[in-house]
C-alpha cells in the first residue's frame, strides 16, 4: 500500500475512511464538472464560429448570384435580337434533348445513377441564372470568334 502524504491525516476508523473517500469523490466530481464546462465552452465557440462562417458563405453566394444575374441582364440587353432568338432556340433544344436523355436514363440506368442525375437536375434548376449567363457568354465568345474569321 502507498503511504498518505504527510499533510493528510490517516483515518483512525472505517467511518473516517469512508468520509475521506466521499470527500475525495466530491472533489473529483467538481474537478470533472469544471473540465467538462471548459470543454463545452470550446465546443460552443467552435459551433458558433462554424455558424458564422456558414452565414458569411451564404451571404457571399447571394451576392455572387446577384452579380451573375446582373451581368446576364447586361449581356442580354447588348445582344442583337437574332442572337437572342438563336440562343433561346438553342436553349429550348437543349432542354428537349435533356428531357429525352433524362427519360432514357430513368428507363435504363441503375438507381445510384438515377439519384445522381436527379441531384444534378436540381442543381441546374436552382442555378438557372448562372447557367443562362454562361450560355450567353458562350454565345458571345462564339460570335466573336466567328466574326474574327471573316
Amino acid at each position: 500500500m502507498t503511504q498518505p502524504p504527510h499533510d493528510e491525516q490517516t483515518a483512525s476508523s472505517p467511518e473516517e475512511l469512508r468520509e475521506q473517500i466521499e470527500g475525495t469523490r466530491q472533489g473529483l466530481g467538481k474537478t470533472i464538472e469544471s473540465l467538462a464546462a471548459r470543454t463545452d465552452v470550446k465546443t460552443t465557440k467552435a459551433q458558433e464560429k462554424a455558424a458564422d462562417v456558414k452565414q458569411q458563405a451564404a451571404v457571399k453566394a447571394g451576392e455572387l448570384k446577384a452579380k451573375a444575374a446582373e451581368a446576364a441582364h447586361q449581356v442580354q440587353d447588348k445582344l442583337p435580337d437574332p442572337v437572342k432568338g438563336k440562343a433561346a432556340h438553342a436553349a429550348e433544344q437543349a432542354r428537349d434533348k435533356a428531357a429525352r436523355t433524362g427519360h432514357l436514363l430513368q428507363e435504363k440506368a441503375p438507381e445510384p445513377v438515377r439519384q445522381k442525375a436527379a441531384q444534378g437536375a436540381r442543381a441546374a434548376r436552382d442555378n438557372r441564372t448562372v447557367l443562362l449567363a454562361a450560355a450567353v457568354g458562350a454565345a458571345l465568345v462564339w460570335l466573336a470568334c466567328r466574326r474574327g474569321k471573316r
